[in-house]
């Protein structure tokens, strides 16, 4: 029987290890970051972590002042899907304590960078991380996929846009089920031709620009004001 345990125990170290060194959902990337934050005294001083893909990761460079005037933390990882985010929801977001989360994700499922679209499932992966963020005393933000119709890197995907407008209509109406805010990216970026992003704010298709980040600020600055009251 020890033997057999001792096997046992060899066969999960050397799993966890292989896992460890994948690192599938990057826990690794934001590790500094987050223990700074916890030593920080004023951690708790409304603090907002945006979680998201490459439009939340590329976000800070944009603007840092945005980031660091509002006590806002960026969350994002390029090509990342709300698998992997479901997977260091609570490394990236709980432990730090943050009054609120704002959650964006989706179009890289929608992508399929990691597994065939199953508009069910992703939606799962972003009201468990909801549900998650609600137990642990974290406001709820949930917002829009913004408008795509096309991926660079995915030029035989099709019918995007019906994908993104159909995962946003079931986001939305989780978000007025359970009383959590909302964020409408996609209605004031939506080329209404081709639903799609407004070539004012992408050059791709999928990425804002600058002036896309500023719009985004634009719109979701107020529901953050209505919701982290300072």
């Amino acid at each position: 029987m020890k033997l057999k345990i001792s096997l046992l125990m060899v066969v999960l170290m050397l799993a966890l290890n292989g896992f460890a060194a994948d690192d599938w959902a990057n826990l690794s990337r934001y590790v500094k970051s987050n223990k700074e934050i916890m030593a920080r005294s004023d951690k708790n001083d409304h603090l907002v972590v945006f979680l998201g893909n490459s439009i939340t990761d590329g976000w800070p460079n944009s603007n840092k002042a945005f980031f660091e005037d509002n006590n806002f933390v960026g969350r994002g990882i390029s090509g990342q899907t709300t698998y992997q985010f479901l997977v260091r929801f609570y490394s990236d977001v709980v432990n730090l304590q943050p009054e609120a989360v704002v959650i964006n994700g989706g179009i890289n499922d929608i992508a399929e960078n990691n597994y065939e679209y199953d508009e069910t499932r992703t939606f799962n992966n972003l009201k468990a991380m909801a549900e998650i963020a609600d137990a642990n005393g974290i406001k709820v933000i949930l917002t829009s996929v913004l408008p795509s119709d096309r991926f660079g890197w995915r030029p035989l995907k099709t019918e995007i846009a019906p994908k993104v407008m159909s995962l946003n209509k079931r986001i939305k109406a989780l978000a007025k089920e359970k009383g959590y805010a909302y964020v409408d990216y996609f209605s004031p970026m939506e080329d209404s031709t081709t639903h799609g992003m407004k070539d004012e704010y992408t050059n791709d298709g999928v990425h804002p620009t600058d002036n896309g980040y500023r719009k985004m600020e634009e719109i979701v600055l107020p529901v953050i004001r209505s919701v982290v009251k300072r």
